[in-house]
């Protein structure tokens, strides 16, 4: 299988597309503290899934670089939608940010270059498929994890 990354792919979630997707979303504060609720809620609904450990890691790590990046990165609001389609077991991660930001944020602001900006890659490695699109005010990133992650540990220098 092959990785693909797909800028200006429509939303996995339209419920034309796979009736069986439950969808649900959260408004996260726009602060540090976003990616560790998100990853919370994430856990919850990974449980009640029965996501196998190996997926629900690679969905965890992806949940985390992208809302770390709109943190980061984008202006607020920041929202935040998780998804799963039964019939391929497929997680579907969106979060959605106000745009780009004028300034980084205080972490990646004060990081030297070979700190940070991988997370993209990590993202590449863990899932399906993912891009972003672009629409009225707002940025979507988003991100499809299947049961099968691309996950090449020494290529991305995560020891996970």
């Amino acid at each position: 299988m092959t990785c693909t990354y797909a800028p200006e792919a429509p939303s996995r979630r339209d419920p034309a597309r796979s009736p069986s997707t439950s969808v649900d979303t959260w408004t996260l504060a726009h602060d540090p503290e976003a990616a560790g609720e998100a990853r919370k809620i994430t856990k919850e609904f990974l449980a009640q899934w029965s996501v196998a450990e190996d997926t629900a890691d690679s969905v965890l790590l992806t949940v985390s670089e992208l809302v770390t990046n709109a943190v980061e990165h984008a202006q607020p609001p920041l929202n935040f939608g998780l998804s799963r389609d039964p019939g391929t077991q497929r997680v579907h991660i969106e979060v959605s940010d106000g745009g780009p930001a004028a300034t980084d944020g205080d972490w990646a602001a004060s990081c030297t270059p070979d700190e940070h900006g991988r997370g993209l890659e990590i993202v590449d490695q863990l899932t399906a498929a993912h891009g972003h699109r672009e629409e009225a005010g707002r940025a979507v990133h988003w991100a499809d994890v299947t049961s099968t992650p691309r996950l090449d540990r020494a290529a991305t220098g995560w020891a996970g």
